[in-house]
């Protein structure tokens, strides 16, 4: 299925490996010169043993690392070439090129049986302060059966049709409010083409807004055109699933909040649903009137594990796999400020299982739904480590079948663990039995002179 995103397999073994963007990463004596470090999935699922570091010290990558490049701060996974090795595409918003500071650039590194070889830039920014790459996705937007990429940059969204060279097209722009927008992909309006969801928001820059736009490709002109907005909502992530089982896409956008109030109903649904960070799905339709239905839950919903809590960034992180077998998408949601006991931002994992109708099992946006599923965080039992202030786990997520079982595993950073040095939690299945620990320790990563924050950073 030319719209689902592509397995993360760089060597082309079967296993899916792991993907880990460290822009803060010092790289030949250069701070936040930044690298992504490839971990490689095996009989045993992900093992530290063997692990790779690109940057712009490897052999073939374009540049050299400078301080403040920030190689990394973005990773997409994609088979640019169609070689059926999975590649990587890798933004680094601060690089300086010809006299101009944070231009940005992206970088492919193509899979091979014997791991990474030959690389190409992508796209530059055309002038200082563009920051190309803050943001990347991938997939198949014009239907040519090659993976296209979106790449976020200052106040735009631009696209590059072919990633093999460096062309680029506009494909949103608006003010953005200095950060980097946020990205996902999926089918929403059923023509088969991946389409590319986008949401950013400003606050008195000169002026508040807030949007969800969906972008696919738009024919006549050979460009991405917006088809479906949201106005006045925005969320920390997307993840796209078929929730209900119905063939089409669905999308789930995570910590959605109201920025600018422009007497629009609750575009992230009941706003008692946002307490604690809420996530809002909007679910695809067989007449092509994406999102007409829609749920909304957060930690209050019934069957859902936990307590809403202002601060807890429940949908901080989202993702969509069926984890359970039963052929519907399930939805991970990380809230990495749960506090678990007097333990402040220490985070947590939820687990929410698809059904008939859904994450809910009320066909509305009431709120008046049953949610199912299970949660899991440091101090549960079979996973390792402890609960601590200010670990973060949950602030990332990435799924795969590391071990090769057929069977999803699960992910989870927590780029607070150990003073921000970091780490990533791996579930085969997505249940704490048999979690292992990935550390800049175990994984033998070279010391730097700003926290790792490991894991803040998933390829996808």
């Amino acid at each position: 299925d030319a719209t689902k995103p592509a397995k993360a397999d760089f060597n082309g073994d079967g296993y899916e490996d792991l993907a880990v963007g460290v822009p803060s990463a010092t790289v030949s004596g250069k701070a936040k010169a930044g690298y992504v470090n490839v971990v490689w999935g095996g009989p045993k699922g992900l093992a530290a043993k063997d692990n790779v570091r690109i940057s712009q010290a490897t052999a073939n990558v374009i540049g050299t690392p400078e301080a403040g490049d920030r190689f990394g701060a973005a990773v997409a996974v994609t088979d640019v070439d169609g070689d059926g090795y999975t590649d990587l595409a890798i933004g680094a918003p601060g690089e300086d090129y010809d006299g101009k500071a944070d231009v940005g650039n992206v970088t492919v590194v193509y899979g091979s049986k014997t791991g990474f070889e030959d690389a190409n830039s992508a796209g530059r920014g055309a002038k200082a302060k563009d920051n190309l790459g803050n943001a990347l996705a991938a997939g198949d937007f014009n239907g040519d059966q090659k993976n296209d990429l979106a790449i976020g940059a200052t106040d735009k969204v631009l696209v590059n049709f072919d990633p093999r060279a460096t062309k680029l097209v506009p494909g949103t722009g608006d003010r953005m409010g200095g950060r980097a927008p946020v990205l996902g992909t999926g089918d929403f309006n059923g023509d088969g083409r991946t389409d590319v969801a986008v949401t950013y928001y400003t606050k008195q820059q000169p002026y508040t807004q807030s949007h969800v736009q969906l972008l696919g490709y738009y024919e006549p002109e050979k460009r991405m055109a917006s088809f479906w907005n949201n106005s006045n909502a925005t969320p920390s992530a997307f993840a796209a699933g078929d929730f209900n089982g119905d063939g089409l896409d669905d999308l789930a956008f995570g910590n959605c909040r109201e920025i600018a109030d422009e007497n629009i109903d609750d575009p992230c649904g009941p706003e008692e649903l946002t307490k604690g960070g809420g996530v809002h799905i909007r679910y695809g339709s067989p007449n092509g009137s994406f999102g007409a239905r829609a749920q909304t839950l957060n930690q209050d919903t019934p069957g859902v594990p936990g307590v809403a809590e202002t601060g807890d960034g429940f949908g901080q992180a989202v993702a969509a796999r069926d984890v359970n077998g039963d052929g519907r998408d399930d939805l991970i949601v990380g809230a990495p400020g749960e506090a678990i006991g007097a333990k402040k931002n220490a985070g947590s994992v939820t687990v929410l299982y698809g059904g008939k109708k859904g994450i809910l099992d009320a066909d509305d946006v009431l709120g008046d739904g049953v949610a199912s599923g299970y949660a899991y965080q440091q101090d549960t039992y079979q996973v390792p480590g402890t609960a601590e202030t200010g670990d973060r786990f949950g602030a990332a997520l990435a799924t795969g079948d590391y071990d090769k079982d057929g069977k999803p595993d699960l992910a989870v950073a927590a780029p607070g663990e150990d003073a921000s040095a970091g780490g990533v939690w791996t579930s085969p299945g997505a249940v704490p039995p048999g979690t292992t620990t990935l550390t800049p320790k175990s994984l033998r990563l070279p010391s730097s002179s700003t926290p790792l924050t490991y894991g803040g950073v998933l390829g996808r």
